[in-house]
């Protein structure tokens, strides 16, 4: 016995550089809650303690992608990091019934479904952070809601993204609709991105359900357009922070530079290496540029 032991954790050593299991400091749980009046089971995933920050995953993907903030203690310890799977995504069940429906995400189904989670969960004067399809809707949440968002974090935001690719492949019964949104998705990624994270960022597109990116770009590149809208955004009730990584060809840092230059009071930085999906294709790198804007939240908060 003591020898297996001694093999286990010479195995750890090697593996993970460790000789004892780690054990993440990240909860998970599920609720039953209804969303836009259909009953739906919802999986979401917590750490730390402190000013609420609801972050919110990408098209086709889901929470795991916030698995390095929800893992950091210098964020973990001045916020409560919440991370949730959107229905049909991750670990979060579709309503009954979607085998007789197509998905399609809306601006009104996604608004809805964030401030449902919020309420449900009680989250008050909580910062909103999205990447991609969450950089979206961030802002849409701050032009409706800035009396109850503390700020609005928005990576890879842009008012609209025009479609570039043939949406038809992601949902086709002779195709693996997972390895396709894959496929796009590669070249999004940052260059110099570690092998380690480009690949694990892939893997979970590689998981998507039948149609769901495909659902979720009709939000992308069709409705979710807030181009006429981001006048109306106060950023002195709901401040408004934009992180746009440089190698981005679906959100480029041009159109988050006209997006951000229509809200008055934004601020945006060009992420230097970062593509589309920051927070997870290059933690570290990612964590320069964010720190700043955490410490600009809180430094608001204390006056």
């Amino acid at each position: 016995a003591q020898t297996d032991a001694r093999e286990a954790a010479s195995a750890y050593e090697r593996w993970w550089g460790m000789s004892e299991p780690l054990i993440e400091p990240i909860t998970g749980r599920y609720m039953r809650l209804d969303v836009d009046g259909r009953p739906c089971r919802l999986y979401w995933e917590e750490a730390g303690a402190g000013i609420p920050l609801l972050c919110l995953h990408t098209a086709g993907s889901d929470g795991r992608q916030y698995r390095a903030i929800l893992n950091d203690p210098d964020i973990t310890r001045r916020f409560r990091v919440i991370v949730f799977d959107m229905p049909w995504h991750g670990k979060s069940s579709p309503p009954a019934g979607w085998q007789d429906e197509e998905y399609k995400l809306t601006t009104e189904s996604y608004v809805s479904l964030v401030m449902t989670v919020s309420k449900a969960l009680k989250l008050e004067n909580p910062v909103v952070m999205g990447c991609s399809i969450g950089g979206r809707v961030v802002l849409e949440l701050a032009r409706r809601y800035p009396d109850y968002f503390k700020a609005i974090i928005g990576l890879q935001s842009s008012a609209f993204a025009q479609r570039y690719f043939d949406i038809s492949w992601l949902h086709r019964p002779n195709v693996h609709g997972g390895e396709m949104a894959a496929a796009y998705c590669y070249g999004l990624v940052g260059p110099a991105a570690p092998l380690e994270h480009r690949w694990e960022t892939l893997w979970h597109y590689m998981q998507g359900g039948p149609g769901v990116f495909k659902g979720d770009v009709y939000f992308y590149s069709i409705d979710g357009d807030v181009s006429g809208s981001l006048g109306e955004i106060d950023t002195q009730k709901c401040p408004v922070y934009m992180l746009t990584g440089e190698y981005d060809y679906s959100c480029t840092p041009e159109k988050s530079r006209d997006t951000a230059a229509k809200i008055d009071g934004a601020r945006l930085e060009i992420m230097s290496g970062l593509g589309h999906f920051p927070m997870s294709e290059d933690p570290e790198r990612f964590k320069g540029y964010l720190m700043p804007v955490l410490d600009a939240i809180l430094g608001s908060s204390a006056q």
